[in-house]
């Protein structure tokens, strides 16, 4: 399959608060053997744990999963017949040929489902969504509140309150950022450059970042590393989601299926003290400096029907209207049984505020590598703004030919 492109299908399905009729408890006794590569974050942590009551279940939480899945589902048989992904993950998989169709699936046993999870592709179901995630600013209330400063709207006034902080003392480090080198550092390019109105490729598939818009997103990105940890480029949102448990940071444009981490008493030193709001614009008059994004199950083609159907039916009961309920605000659900909380406040807002769909494709798979591995060379001081953004234009049109795109 030539994907060329994958629209953000769940819209926001979550704002009004999705009701419905589920079983409340596992319903069924699975005896197939089932095993899961997902993302290492609370909601899909609650999902397993559903899904585990069931039996014959084993899942591999791993935030190098998309790394892994690949090969891991390509197997014959394949060694996890369930994956975790999201509209970006996905890509390589659909490529790949190795997922499912799940049109049976879903008429048989998915009546449960709200039609904003059935993300189609070329008419087909390809994957079951349960979440819309997006990286939304989160902020010591009281800190905010005892030095007096406004919730700020655009980077600008990031970087003004950022100074602020780190001048009062209040924390180690004003501001956590998830640039860790490679796909997270390049994810954080492309929310800055979404939220400036930058294009990344042409309708030929030729690059469009070594641009004026381009290089004022680097230079922001880098004036904001000033209030990090040094440390920046390891970190990831596990990282940031520690730091702010921790309590060494005051702010940060994180995403929101970690809202539910940084308030949780059970892990964090300043729970009930972080407030979320929407992602700062990235200039003032333009979009927020943040994409829209899905999460949800995808099923391998290397397996039995019997397989299929137990792992389906599985995926259902990870997702009840129980599981849900319970675990409320550990994410911003479109499954059954969600009620939207302070949790969700700025992931909504961000949506709200005219966040855009992250722009999924192949093509944006190699330009997505390409920012991670030769963006950092400008935040370190070794390059120029126009010579990396150069070497990524360079790096993605060499991938780009071997893949045949250009």
């Amino acid at each position: 399959m030539k994907l060329k492109s994958i629209a953000l299908v769940t819209a926001l399905a979550f704002a009004s608060g999705i009701t419905g009729a589920h079983a409340a408890e596992c319903s069924l006794e699975n005896d197939t053997e089932v095993k899961l590569l997902a993302n290492s974050f609370v909601a899909w942590k609650a999902i397993a744990d559903t899904m585990t009551n069931c039996g014959n279940f084993q899942a591999d939480l791993d935030t190098e999963f998309r790394e892994k899945q690949p090969a891991g589902m390509a197997a014959d048989p394949a060694i996890y017949q369930i994956g975790g992904v999201s509209n970006s993950t996905i890509v390589p998989l659909l490529e790949g040929d190795i997922i499912r169709p799940l049109n049976d699936l879903v008429e048989k046993y998915g009546g449960t489902l709200n039609p904003g999870q059935l993300i189609k592709i070329d008419g087909n179901v390809m994957a079951v969504a349960f979440m819309v995630n997006d990286q939304h600013f989160m902020y010591r209330q009281d800190i905010f509140d005892e030095l007096g400063l406004s919730v700020p709207t655009t980077y600008d006034e990031v970087l003004e309150v950022a100074a602020k902080i780190q001048d009062s003392g209040s924390v180690k480090y004003a501001l956590g950022g998830t640039y860790k080198a490679g796909w997270n550092v390049a994810e954080e390019f492309v929310n800055m450059y979404l939220g400036l109105g930058g294009s990344f490729l042409d309708a030929d598939n030729k690059p469009t970042v070594n641009t004026d818009k381009g290089a004022q997103a680097l230079t922001m990105m880098k004036a904001l590393t000033e209030y990090m940890d040094p440390e920046y480029l390891t970190a990831d949102s596990t990282f940031v989601a520690s730091q702010f448990q921790r309590g060494d940071i005051a702010m940060a444009n994180l995403w929101s299926s970690r809202a539910g981490n940084v308030n949780d008493p059970a892990e964090s030193t300043v729970a009930g003290k972080i407030t979320m709001a929407a992602a700062p614009l990235a200039e003032a008059g333009g979009r927020p400096a943040s994409s829209l994004w899905w999460d949800g199950f995808v099923f391998a083609k290397n397996m039995t029907d019997e397989q299929a159907e137990a792992a389906f039916r599985l995926a259902l009961e990870g997702i009840s209207e129980r599981t849900v309920s319970e675990n409320n605000d550990e994410a911003v659900w479109i499954a059954n049984g969600f009620t939207p909380g302070p949790a969700a406040a700025g992931a909504i807002a961000t949506a709200e505020t005219g966040a855009v769909p992250y722009p999924s494709s192949t093509a944006m798979g190699l330009m997505h590598t390409a920012l991670g591995d030769n963006i950092t060379d400008f935040l370190t001081g070794r390059e120029s703004a126009e010579q990396a953004l150069k070497d990524v234009e360079s790096a993605y049109t060499t991938a780009a030919k071997e893949a045949g795109i250009l």
